[in-house]
């Protein structure tokens, strides 16, 4: 899509999309002094030395503003973020998997800004600020429509982002009544193809995206995150922020959660996010069936029931998601971490299932995962009655 055409259109139901530059008087915040974003850790994560930009994405302020902080980084122009022949289709990637992801940033324009409605997690899956990870989790969805290389894609036009939300949470109007997803506010996923918190080690669209909640009373953003970065609790959410921790045993993330935060850190952090002003979820996510499965989730839950304290016990809910995976994602494993496919492809108990996407992927056969489903409420009921079950999927 041109730019001239960007704001012509919308989905059915949908406010009218703006213009997607609108920079007049943007004045980047500066980081706060000795943020952790410029600590040793935060480079261990995210190092860049390599960025692809388009240019009307190293034109806006934001854009530079993240190359601000890049001032020795080789800049390649590139026509799209979806087409970099030497990322995207590359095979010989695979065998740099984790690498590309610490050291190449992808900087882009989000043309398309569409809220689609969810239901399971969230009501709406906004148009989200990122798209690629610098973390390397085996079973991640994302890489699947990119190939043999998946780092941060960053969105730098994030003020008609958060200008389209906006439109569309003042479209809605009140909640009219509780579901699933929240009781009282509709609840926006801003995180669904990124990890927002590792997101803002480079970029402030988080903070934007949180300040912006901050004045909608009757919405919440939503991410999910796997990596704990103190930088977000400075940034007084006010209660608008529901922050999704995700935790699995610790045996299974050491093997499938490449370059996360160790599952007891993010655990721990629940407390100071939750006293930061933020909600505080979990997902259990993904249940990975293999042997001895039940005694570690048995062991995870009694941990999380010994260290959580009582407030955060009082508001938590939780997300179970069993494992679904893919068979471009299978091959790509197999060329950079194939121990972990040992765990994640089991033909043996899976089908093919067509996700709502339309893509084709595999997931545990309905009775097992049905079965399993239930072994897991049950260890909740022993383990962590406290723990409300949002939705399972």
């Amino acid at each position: 899509m041109d730019q001239s055409s960007a704001g012509a259109g919308s989905a059915a139901g949908e406010p009218e999309q703006q213009a997607l530059f609108e920079w007049a008087g943007t004045a980047p915040a500066p980081a706060a002094p000795g943020a952790f974003r410029d600590s040793p850790k935060a480079r261990r994560m995210l190092d860049v030395r390599e960025v692809y930009a388009e240019p009307a994405a190293l034109d806006s302020p934001r854009g530079r503003q993240i190359m601000a902080r890049l001032p020795e980084v080789r800049v390649t122009v590139v026509d799209s973020h979806w087409r970099i022949p030497s990322l995207h289709g590359n095979d010989g990637n695979v065998a740099r998997w984790a690498r590309v992801k610490t050291e190449t940033l992808v900087l882009g324009v989000k043309h398309r800004l569409v809220t689609r409605p969810n239901g399971r997690s969230a009501d709406w899956i906004a148009p989200g600020p990122s798209n690629g990870c610098a973390m390397s989790c085996a079973y991640c969805y994302v890489p699947r429509r990119k190939g043999y290389a998946n780092p941060i894609t960053l969105f730098t036009n994030i003020e008609a982002i958060v200008a389209h939300i906006r439109r569309h949470v003042r479209a809605q109007g009140p909640k009219r009544e509780p579901n699933q997803c929240d009781p009282l506010s509709w609840v926006y996923d801003v995180g669904e193809n990124g990890d927002c918190s590792v997101d803002a080690l480079v970029s402030d669209n988080t903070a934007d995206l949180v300040a912006a909640f901050r004045g909608l009373p009757t919405a919440k953003a939503s991410f999910a995150t796997k990596f704990v970065n103190p930088d977000l609790l400075t940034l007084d959410p006010q209660g608008r922020t529901r922050v999704r921790f995700s935790v699995m045993p610790p045996d299974d993330a050491r093997l499938l959660d490449i370059r996360t935060s160790p599952v007891a850190e993010r655990i721990a952090a629940a407390a100071d996010f939750l006293d930061a002003g933020y909600e505080v979820h979990f997902n259990l996510s993904p249940v990975v069936l293999r042997p001895g499965w039940e005694r570690d989730w048995a062991d995870l839950l009694t941990h999380l029931d010994d260290v959580l304290p009582g407030r955060v016990k009082e508001q938590a809910a939780a997300e179970i998601i069993m494992l679904t995976h893919n068979q471009a994602l299978h091959e790509v494993n197999l060329g950079w971490h194939p121990r972990a496919e040992e765990a994640l492809w089991r033909p043996d108990i899976q089908e093919p299932k067509r996700s709502q996407n339309g893509a084709l992927n595999v997931r545990y056969a309905l009775e097992v995962k049905q079965e399993s489903l239930t072994r897991l409420r049950r260890l909740l009921a022993v383990h962590a009655p406290w723990l409300r079950v949002r939705y399972a999927f």
